[in-house]
This record gives structure tokens, sequence and C-alpha cells, in this order.
């Protein structure tokens, strides 16, 4: 999914595009010629290789964070998309299409870009090239998988007793009350009797309620801005379900 892969540019693209068009006539839309596509140097197979052009929704989504943003400072990332995303399901075809043109017009140049960079490479080049692509997509990909996560506010996994344990004695060591070590920390909780592991054991299960019920509101989100790529597999195949039984 283009929103998938873009949202990171989207929510990290702060900078005085929106600002421009806010301060200026109040327009929603920029000059298409502010879409000109720059490509990026990252191989070092080849001495210069271009990311590929951002889609038209996140194009969109770029200018409006911004603003969404002024007008709404204490709004969380995952309000901000939802309405953005309602801002560019409810835009004109033929505002839309400025932005889908200038997407066309760069997808163009990008792979006019990639063919002059091939024709330049030897064969072992090449597939120098393609592996290291692979590698760098693969970790991009992940981390911006990860860093998508916390933008939308996805709720932090629960955590475990002896994970709760560990926490508490760093935090001691940070604070410089004790300078205690892991594997004297590992060694303390071994020692622990049972009654004194169950405070933790307790605080786990607490998490774990908090998790579930802030997941189940979070997911509820998702759904509302069609992110269903987000979902648990429970909830997905509860969806269907409830889906086939009407």
């Amino acid at each position: 999914m283009a929103l998938f892969r873009g949202v990171w540019s989207v929510l990290s693209a702060l900078g005085k595009s929106g600002a421009d068009l806010c301060a200026g006539c109040g327009s929603r839309l920029r000059s298409p010629f502010s879409f000109a596509y720059v490509p990026r140097c990252f191989s070092s197979t080849a001495n210069c290789y271009p990311k590929k052009p951002l889609t038209s929704y996140v194009r969109f989504s770029k200018e409006q964070l911004p603003i969404f943003k002024a007008q709404n400072p204490d709004a969380k990332n995952s309000e901000l998309i939802r309405k953005i995303a309602q801002l560019w399901r409810e835009l004109p075809e033929s505002e839309k299409k400025i932005y889908e043109d200038a997407y066309r017009a760069d997808w163009q140049a990008y792979k006019e870009e990639i063919n002059r960079i091939q024709e330049q490479l030897t064969p072992s080049q090449i597939m120098s090239l393609e592996k290291e692509i692979l590698q760098k997509r693969l970790k991009k990909k992940a981390l911006i998988k990860k860093r998508e996560l916390t933008m939308l506010g996805k709720p932090k996994r629960p955590r475990s007793a002896y994970n709760i344990f560990i926490a508490e004695r760093f935090q001691e060591t940070k604070d410089g009350t004790s300078q205690v070590k892991l594997k004297t920390i590992n060694e303390n909780w071994k020692n622990l009797s049972s009654s004194q592991k169950q405070v933790y054991i307790q605080l786990a299960n607490d998490d774990k309620i908090r998790y579930y019920n802030e997941m189940k509101s979070w997911e509820e989100q998702m759904l509302e801005v069609g992110r269903n790529d987000l979902l648990r597999r429970s909830v997905k195949h509860q969806g269907k379900d409830d889906t086939e039984e009407n």
C-alpha cells in the first residue's frame, strides 16, 4: 500500500511547504512545479540511484500535515492522519489530478534515470547493486514500519514480570541509588521468593489488561482510516466472520 510505504515521509515532513501554503493565499494546493523530483544518492555500487517518487496521496499529506498540526497542536498524529485522509477523499477530482499528474511525471523521470544508470553498469555491478538495494529496502521497510506504528500511536506491548523487575533495578542504577549490574539483577530475580515475584506478576497482568484495552481502541481507529493491514490476525478473522454472517 502506498500509504504504508510513504507514511514516514508524510509524518516527518514538517518543513516549510505547509507553512508557506498556510501563510499564503490559503489555498489547499501548491504549484505542481514544487513537485520537482530530485534523485538521492545512496548506493556505493552506483554513484547515484534514485528513490521512488512520492505518490499523489503522500504528496498531498506532506502539505496538509503542517497545516493540520498548526491548527490542532494537541492532536495526535493518528487523528490528523484520519482528517487528512478524509480531506483527500473529499477533494475534487480536478484538484486530485494535479497531484496525480505530478506523480506520473516524476515516475517517468524515475524510470528514465534507472535505465540510464543500468546502461552504464556491468552485469556483476548490476547483481551487486540489486543485492545492496534489497538489503537496504528490507532494513528501511522494517524501520519505516516501526516508526509508522509509533507515529500512529500503537500501544506498547505488555511487559513481563521479569522485564518490570529489570526496569525497576535499572532505574535505581540510573538514579545513582545503586550500581547493580545485569548479572546481579538476574541473580536477584532468581532469589526472589514466590510472594515477592507475585508483586511483579500482578503488575504484568495489569499491563496486559492495559495493552488489550488500548489495542482495541487503537484498532478501531485504524479501521476508520482504512488501515486494516495493521490489525491483528484475530481481529481480521473476527471482522470477516461478522461480514459473512450479515
